[in-house]
């Protein structure tokens, strides 16, 4: 779901895509968040997220890139723009401790060297089984934002 080229990507779905066909492109600002955002843990949680900006930018240099002008300069005509913030509260689904714990896992690694010593450490608390893991956590808010763009192949 990440592109290397995105300008040969969409030069390639408008050759496939027929006269007047309409294309969807969604994407997401970077992680979700799951922590309180008022004290520490959601400094945490944004310190990560810093930390790993650097990183993204890296691996996945096009990630929040302009979409609606690579869109233009493939040749489509953007119908329609929008970032939609989402966010899940309490009563969550029964599985957003997991995801939370999922995401904190997968993140861990990565973290090494781009955070402080003691932000690790919290990081492995939240991931570590005990009262502050948070798979147990009751105060979890999913948060992400979420942007699409509605464009159409010209019939001409």
């Amino acid at each position: 779901h990440h592109l290397d080229d995105p300008a040969t990507a969409l030069a390639g779905i408008r050759a496939a895509l027929r006269p007047g066909g309409l294309l969807a492109v969604a994407e997401v600002d970077g992680m979700p968040t799951f922590l309180p955002e008022g004290g520490e843990p959601g400094a945490l949680e944004r310190r990560c997220r810093e930390a790993l900006d650097g990183l993204h930018a890296e691996q996945l240099p096009h990630r929040g890139a302009d979409w609606g002008s690579l869109l233009a300069a493939a040749g489509f005509s953007v119908e329609q723009e929008r970032a939609e913030p989402w966010e899940l509260r309490a009563p969550l689904p029964e599985g957003a401790g997991r995801y939370a714990y999922l995401v904190f896992e997968r993140i861990r690694d990565n973290l090494v060297g781009r955070v402080s010593p003691e932000d690790l450490a919290a990081v492995d608390r939240l991931i570590g089984g005990g009262p502050e893991d948070v798979r147990h956590r009751d105060d979890l808010v999913v948060r992400s934002t979420r942007e699409t763009w509605m464009a159409r192949r010209p019939t001409i």
